[in-house]
């Protein structure tokens, strides 16, 4: 059904109608339950807790031997979570989770395969797209900087690649500070 066709059907209905097919519908679907929560009480920087933790699972931050590590996933919250249409800063913090947690996974348990970094280096040009796009990019220099840090030692040519979209949108004078502390 489109729409246009719920529309005219909605708008022939009485408001008490209208009112039982939404409660009908916030009954039999969490999906629907959750957007009206989400509408009734708009709190995105809550709301993201939650995809932050479905991404942060996935690639085992807190627990790594139980990591899917599994893009999907991790994909589909960001998208869910988007489609509460939360604030650009808030989005960005979630986009940004994902290429994070996927870099710092494989800072701390070794080289992955390409498909893998392939996949972690599209999710942080995407994300870093959209941080530079709402002007957000000193809000999340740090975070982006972290990324950096934990592909520098990874192969496939993958910490070239992330250090390539950070200087394309932070600059060629931007400062790279490794995890000693050191910059370049």
């Amino acid at each position: 059904m489109s729409k246009s066709s719920l529309k005219k059907h909605l708008q022939s209905l009485t408001q008490e109608q209208i009112i039982e097919v939404i409660l009908e519908a916030y009954g039999n679907s969490k999906a629907v339950q959750e957007y009206f929560d989400f509408y009734l009480k708009p709190d995105d920087k809550e709301k993201a807790k939650k995809y932050k933790a479905i991404i942060e699972k996935e690639f085992g931050v807190k627990n790594p031997m139980k990591a899917g590590l599994k893009f999907s996933v991790a994909k589909k919250a960001i998208s869910e979570f988007a489609s509460f249409k939360p604030s650009p800063e808030t989005l960005a913090d979630v986009m940004l989770t994902l290429p994070e947690a996927a870099c710092w996974f494989t800072y701390e348990f070794g080289d992955m395969d390409e498909p893998f970094y392939n996949a972690a280096h599209n999710n942080f040009k995407r994300a870093v797209e959209f941080i530079h796009k709402h002007g957000l990019l000193d809000k999340f220099k740090k975070r982006c900087n972290d990324c950096v840090m934990y592909a520098s030692p990874c192969g496939y040519g993958f910490a070239d690649e992330i250090a390539e979209v950070f200087y394309e949108y932070y600059g060629e004078d931007a400062t790279f500070v490794n995890k000693y502390g050191d910059k370049s």
